[in-house]
């Protein structure tokens, strides 16, 4: 028996605002989407044309607050070819919450608080 992945779902409040800063920060785009005729939720799945992996994002019609993190040690990461450029991009969208030069990482977060770190091609 074997497995492999196919998607990670994190749940959003502003599903529009979600799709433009996945898109804008790591290039990922939307792949399909489901929409039941109830309108009760709407999923999206955006893929990075790379790999075969999708994010999931959730947006549920009777969800009107910030969904609670608890202590946020949840994240995706992402490994750049650029990640000189890729510093200088989300700096400038001012989305770094968390640095570790150390390591030569840095974390970024998305319009719901999750953390999302940028790891550089070995």
């Amino acid at each position: 028996m074997k497995f492999k992945f196919a998607h990670n779902n994190i749940n959003v409040l502003d599903l529009n605002k979600s799709i433009q800063f996945y898109e804008k920060a790591l290039g990922l785009t939307e792949t399909r989407r489901i929409e039941p005729e109830d309108g009760s939720f709407i999923i999206v799945y955006l893929g990075d044309k790379e790999t075969s992996h999708l994010l999931e994002l959730t947006w549920l019609s009777d969800w009107d607050h910030p969904y609670d993190l608890g202590d946020n040690e949840f994240h995706l990461a992402f490994v750049t070819d650029d990640y000189n450029a890729a510093y200088k991009k989300h700096k400038e969208m001012g989305c770094i919450c968390y640095e570790n030069p150390a390591m030569g990482i840095y974390f970024i977060n998305d319009p719901d608080g999750y953390w999302l770190e940028v790891i550089p091609a070995k």
